[in-house]
């Protein structure tokens, strides 16, 4: 069998290619001398485990002997999972948005041997099709004009990489309540108003532009900005895009209502997706969102939960090569399994025995529980009932079919999402394993991606490699305050300010106000990568604004608030004007317009009080629950707790804007308070 050098990876998706014909390297040292030893140009492609192009391209380019033969011949050809490394997909991408407009994966390059960029693309064809030229061709192409016309490649090469180097003038902006009613409205108008979401087809959940619709709603006590944010949940929920006996969601949905997903799921979504039902339900008390996050959670933990306690990143779209083919059912084989049950499921999850994609069933919802039990004559909790035992059902013999591929790497940025969403589950549940989960996650990434006082990336089969980025520290800084919050062990809150440090010691740009993606001791590539926009995943920009917000709070520390408000500041604006890309800041900018509320619980015996805080939707809040007289004993050399005693009886108090109330003992008192 054929082997390359990617053999010797860790990633899944780099393993897939180790048997390929093409003579693949990973990004590194070695890689990197031979083309410039031999000087050849560089064939970079980047892609992930779970995508379906990549697939079809490696099917189609990679696997084929005539074009590897040649690529071997006329390229050094260099794999890169941009999981692992998004400081290179960050660079190259912005340099297929300039030459064409659009990115995506998998991105097809080629460098000169000193990495600088002459030619991009995404997915070719191996021939000419689709309107694309055939990536056989291509090969010839430049191979010839590497060879013919060195100073036209050169040419080239030098003006994509003058284009990355030119930076936007930072615009300073004074922060005002008009950032977040310009932004509101502008994104409210990208709304789909039949179906939810924003835009058509393909339509991306985009939680964080969720989230702030539902901050804007309480700022403004406009309703519509909540109905439609709420529209879009229940939207999703009922459409394929989430796994109705599964649990969990896809990445994304191919059309406008939410029916036919891409059939990956990626652990991101399902961490950033169930903190959105976690926030419904805090508004609306309905059962119906926390339906929804549990079964997310619990798709997590049965699925995506490694026996270390830290989580995969995602699985594959396909099965035994064919997209979708674990997730759908023939109505013929429901009715097989469920035999007298069949008619009330496949009346609720609207199966016909035509189906509505491809011949087969995604299942979905456009009913509510009271008109299927007014159709067969029987109770809602009966419906319920029978639509609990056939799911089970389903999901066992599912469960036997042969799965998707699984990407079983841990990254810590991901992990760390996946923290915050169990810290939130269990806020609005109560229920401990989501907590444990939560504690557990964090453990294994202090125990083994948390080295010589540095994050590291990522992990798999026991060895952790590459320095951590600027996600990976904001998004672990913000899931430790979330669990502090919970669980106020010091420890908690003493690694978060030290994260904290080290990101404004080793990241900042203080001539642009804002971070880098990687630290001062990273690999030096063509630029240093910068990454403002809160798309797919928040930036790190977004959420170390965020935490830095939240680290002040807690310690009154300057600096933390010096840089949150300099980040937000420099990029305000162009927040307001372009919403869509910027849900995660403005979320931030909402929270220091309107000024955090401190809120104290001291002593947990009312668990009534506890409950009912809980279960209030105080987006702009940092609430602490003080279980027993050690925690704040341990925590008093802090400026949140300083001069706050334990006592036998539940309090709470409530700080805003540097005045706090006097200890509350009741809801109602704390409730006016809020």
């Amino acid at each position: 069998m054929v082997v390359n050098n990617l053999i010797h990876e860790s990633s899944p998706y780099l393993l897939q290619h180790a048997h390929n014909p093409v003579n693949w390297y990973g990004w590194n040292d070695d890689a990197l001398k031979k083309a410039k030893d031999e000087n050849k140009p560089i064939f970079l492609s980047i892609g992930y485990s779970s995508c379906h192009w990549c697939h079809v391209m490696a099917h189609e380019s990679f696997e084929n002997e005539d074009v590897a033969e040649f690529m071997n011949e006329n390229f050094i050809n260099i794999k890169v999972d941009r999981e692992e490394r998004p400081d290179i997909d960050d660079i190259y991408q912005k340099v297929c948005q300039m030459a064409t407009g659009q990115g995506g994966w998998p991105l097809s390059l080629f460098l000169t041997p000193d990495q600088k960029p002459f030619y991009v693309g995404t997915y070719f064809p191996v021939l000419d099709s689709y309107g694309r030229p055939g990536f056989g061709s291509i090969c010839r192409q430049l191979s010839q004009a590497w060879k013919e016309k060195p100073k036209d490649i050169e040419a080239s090469a030098e003006k994509f990489t003058n284009a990355l180097h030119k930076t936007e003038k930072v615009q300073t902006t004074k922060l005002e309540r008009t950032i977040l009613d310009e932004a509101a409205m502008n994104l409210f108008q990208l709304g789909d108003a039949s179906y939810g979401g924003f835009g058509s087809a393909p339509k991306f959940p985009n939680a964080a532009n969720v989230s702030f619709l539902f901050r804007y709603a309480k700022l403004s006590g406009l309703g519509k900005f909540n109905e439609f944010a709420l529209k879009t949940l229940k939207k999703m929920a009922n459409g394929g895009i989430f796994d109705q006996i599964g649990g969990g969601f896809s990445r994304y949905s191919t059309d406008a209502k939410w029916l036919v997903p891409h059939f990956e799921k990626m652990l991101y979504d399902n961490a950033l997706i169930p903190v959105n039902y976690a926030e419904a339900y805090q508004i609306t008390k309905d059962p119906f969102y926390l339906d929804v996050l549990k079964k997310t959670l619990d798709f997590v933990l049965r699925e995506m939960t490694s026996p270390e306690r830290g989580f995969y990143s995602a699985y594959d779209a396909d099965s035994e090569g064919i997209e979708g083919k674990y997730y759908v059912w023939k109505k013929s084989e429901i009715k097989e399994i469920l035999e007298s049950d069949t008619d009330l499921f496949c009346l609720y999850y609207d199966v016909t025995d035509g189906g509505n994609w491809e011949g087969n069933n995604i299942l979905c919802n456009n009913l509510n529980i009271s008109t299927v039990a007014f159709n067969f004559g029987i109770s809602e909790s009966e419906v319920s009932k029978i639509l609990k035992s056939c799911s089970e059902k389903l999901l066992k013999v599912r469960s036997a079919r042969i799965p998707p591929g699984l990407d079983d790497k841990v990254l810590v940025s991901w992990n760390s999402l996946m923290i915050t969403a169990f810290a939130k589950g269990y806020r609005v549940t109560g229920d401990v394993r989501y907590l444990n989960a939560a504690k557990d996650c964090i453990s294994f990434i202090e125990q083994n991606l948390f080295v010589n006082d540095k994050l590291l990336r990522t992990y798999k089969n026991g060895i952790a490699k590459i320095n951590g980025y600027l996600e990976d520290y904001s998004y672990f800084i913000n899931a430790l305050l979330d669990v502090f919050e919970i669980e106020p062990d010091q420890k908690y809150l003493t690694l978060s300010i030290k994260l904290g440090h080290h990101l404004v010691n080793h990241f900042w740009d203080s001539e642009n106000n804002s971070f880098f993606m990687t630290s001062d001791d990273h690999e030096k590539l063509i630029i240093r990568p910068k990454s403002n926009y809160d798309l797919s995943l928040p930036s790190g920009n977004s959420v170390s604004a965020f935490v830095m917000l939240r680290l002040y709070h807690l310690s009154q520390e300057q600096t933390f608030l010096e840089i949150t408000t300099k980040i937000m500041e420099s990029q305000a604006q162009i927040a307001a004007e372009n919403p869509f890309g910027f849900g995660y800041l403005l979320n931030t900018v909402s929270m220091y317009i309107q000024k955090p509320q401190e809120i104290t619980v001291i002593n947990t015996e009312n668990s009534e009080i506890i409950q009912s805080l809980l279960l209030e939707y105080l987006p702009n809040s940092i609430m602490i629950t003080i279980k027993n007289s050690s925690q704040l004993k341990n925590l008093s050399e802090y400026p949140f707790f300083a001069g706050k005693s334990f006592e036998d009886k539940t309090r709470v108090f409530v700080c805003k804007d540097f005045t706090c109330s006097l200890p509350l003992y009741t809801f109602d008192e704390i409730k006016s308070n809020l």
